[in-house]
């Protein structure tokens, strides 16, 4: 189907309507994400805990998340992705909020993590299985349009966290968490809810089926295409836990800048929005593997600038060049993935999302190890390395479609 086919009607209003929802959803994720992760340094410091610990908290949240998107993978088999999407992401939300809430006292924080991990794991893997099914039923390549508006959230999120801090409350550490929490927690749960009920339900995904069917469709996806493009993921994802995870605490440890820490992160995402914005555009023109590769060089020079930086105007810069490039390999992961699942259930979406977090639990302990000897700067040298290995690996962006993979149906009829 072209993209004039779909601008002239073979797309239907329910289509539209999935489409916009599942937008929402990543807008919401990001927002949120962001807003928790932008404060890393001052969570450490409202609960008066040491580097060794908050980092090793951090490890913890995309552990716990890919047990919640393990979870979820024979969940969204069962129900459907959309199902499992209206129930977990309101979760997230309201984690966040409760975070805010738990002042100085640690073992609700740790435990609030671990909720916040479990909520994530789902989301990730039922919101890209809602993108994956649009894509498909538009027929062309739409999906880093959906982790673009992520990133626009993520920054706005990651500059709502500098301003709360810095001209909000300046004057009230606790009180910041707090209200700087609870506001994008909130929205998130209101669009949620508004928004939810148009996602794609059990009818559209060609899912309800029995368990052992979900069991033999399972067996039919295979894991060499899945394994390559999962590979790739985790590479990029080692870089991304680095920045986005670590990188007010490289900000505010190396550079001696805490006041600007949220804003590495706000650069990362800014350009993300960029990169990602025009890079379905690249991926029809050029084919899904140019466009990885090159995207993964200028994320490489991002790296290295990185890695250099003597200043937190330069380190800013290094983020943003990173996210101009890294940032169309986790969406065309997505894409891939739907390529290589005949099933039509999400079951290889799901599994490549668990990379998503094996490549952020590799970073974070990346930075556990590397941290105590040199510096968080010095970490920064590994995923500017692993570039090379996605360069390697881009060809496997270009799969051929499984034959059975359902073509793009009519609203509310199950696929055949």
């Amino acid at each position: 189907m072209s993209t004039e086919a779909a601008a002239a009607g073979a797309v239907s209003g329910r289509d539209r309507r999935a489409r916009l929802a599942a937008y929402a959803a990543f807008a919401v994720q990001g927002l949120c994400f962001a807003t928790l992760v932008g404060r890393v340094n001052q969570l450490r410091d409202a609960h008066h805990m040491t580097d060794d610990q908050i980092n090793i908290l951090v490890l913890c949240v995309p552990i716990i998340a890919g047990v919640g998107s393990a979870v979820a993978a024979p969940l969204m088999g069962r129900f459907g992705s959309g199902p499992v999407l209206r129930i977990s992401q309101p979760l997230v939300c309201l984690s966040v909020l409760a975070v805010g809430l738990t002042g100085d006292a640690n073992l609700p924080l740790y435990l609030l993590i671990g909720f916040f991990g479990l909520a994530v794991g789902a989301v990730d893997a039922s919101m890209n299985a809602q993108a994956v099914r649009a894509e498909r039923a538009y027929g062309v390549s739409i999906l880093t349009g959906f982790h673009a508006l992520w990133s626009a959230a993520a920054g706005l999120g990651a500059v709502w966290a500098w301003a709360a801090n810095q001209y909000v409350f300046p004057d009230s550490l606790t009180k910041s968490l707090a209200v700087g929490f609870a506001i994008p927690a909130v929205l998130g749960v209101a669009v949620s809810a508004a928004t939810g009920t148009r996602l794609y339900r059990r009818a559209d995904e060609a899912v309800g089926v029995a368990a052992d069917a979900v069991r033999s469709a399972a067996k039919q996806v295979p894991w060499r295409p899945v394994l390559v493009i999962g590979i790739a993921m985790a590479c990029f994802y080692i870089a991304d836990s680095m920045l986005s995870n670590f990188g007010t605490l490289f900000f505010d440890k190396d550079l001696h800048d805490k006041s600007v820490a949220p804003l590495g992160l706000a650069a990362y995402q800014v350009m993300m929005v960029a990169s990602r914005s025009v890079a379905d555009f690249g991926v029809r023109r050029f084919g899904a593997t140019r466009v990885v590769r090159t995207g993964t060089l200028v994320g490489a020079l991002g790296l290295v600038l990185v890695l250099v930086a003597q200043n937190a105007p330069m380190a800013i810069a290094g983020f943003a060049v990173t996210g101009l490039g890294l940032c169309v390999v986790a969406p065309i992961s997505f894409s891939a993935a739907g390529k290589v699942d005949g099933s039509g259930l999400g079951i290889a979406v799901a599994r490549v999302n668990i990379f998503n977090y094996v490549g952020f639990v590799v970073g974070a302990l990346i930075v556990l190890i590397v941290q105590p000897m040199s510096s968080y700067q010095a970490s920064y040298a590994v995923p500017a390395v692993l570039t090379l290995v996605t360069i390697a690996l881009a060809r496997g962006f270009q799969p051929a479609e499984r034959p059975g993979t359902p073509a793009p149906v009519a609203a509310e009829r199950p696929v055949a």
